[in-house]
């Protein structure tokens, strides 16, 4: 007579696997991607542009740069993405008027009467090799001085922050600090 061999018992097994499937999938973390949301301006028929003059001050351009080793330069200067926020803030607020700061012309906005408005551009041009990151980082310090400088407004004016203020107020003070930010095409080359 043949040795019988034993068996595992398989009766649990298949407990065994969906625990492990529940606990593999309860402590595994997902990357949510990250990006960027932007509302795209509506399409303009180039022949409408052509009687427009569409030339910007000079001074009225906030150059930011990002070359390929992800070096920020920010108005010809090295600058540290920490401190992006705040030259971005004083140059679209432009407090005291600076003439290298830009123009500002004067605007009727609701809730505010006439107000000079700043007619500052932020131009932000990287290199393809520039790293996702890094690029995220510029932009998310760039829309953030926006963001502050429209809630300083709004704490101001409503003593509310900008985000609890009603719909006609936050467009009144989009008025007065829009985004406006150019990105321009990514280089190949150093920057």
């Amino acid at each position: 007579m043949a040795k019988k061999v034993p068996e595992i018992p398989g009766s649990s097994l298949a407990d065994i696997a969906f625990m492990l499937l529940i606990f593999f999938l309860v402590t595994t973390t997902m990357d949510v991607d990250s990006g960027l949301r932007r509302k795209l301006p509506q399409w303009v028929d180039p022949s409408e542009l052509k009687d427009q003059n569409n030339e910007i001050n000079e001074r009225n351009i906030f150059v930011v740069l990002v070359n390929k080793n992800n070096d920020l330069l920010v108005e010809g200067d090295y600058e540290q993405i920490e401190n992006l926020r705040e030259r971005a803030k004083e140059f679209m607020a432009n407090p005291y008027n600076a003439e290298n700061l830009p123009e500002k012309e004067p605007m009727e906005v609701p809730y505010f009467g006439q107000v000079m408005v700043s007619k500052g551009v932020i131009s932000l041009r990287n290199d393809l090799d520039t790293q996702y990151g890094t690029y995220l980082a510029v932009q998310n310090e760039l829309v953030a001085a926006i963001n502050e400088l429209r809630d300083e407004l709004a704490k101001q004016q409503f003593g509310k922050a900008y985000e609890d203020l009603d719909d006609d107020k936050q467009d009144a003070i989009r008025k007065i600090y829009p985004q406006k930010i150019s990105e321009a095409e990514p280089k190949g080359k150093n920057i």
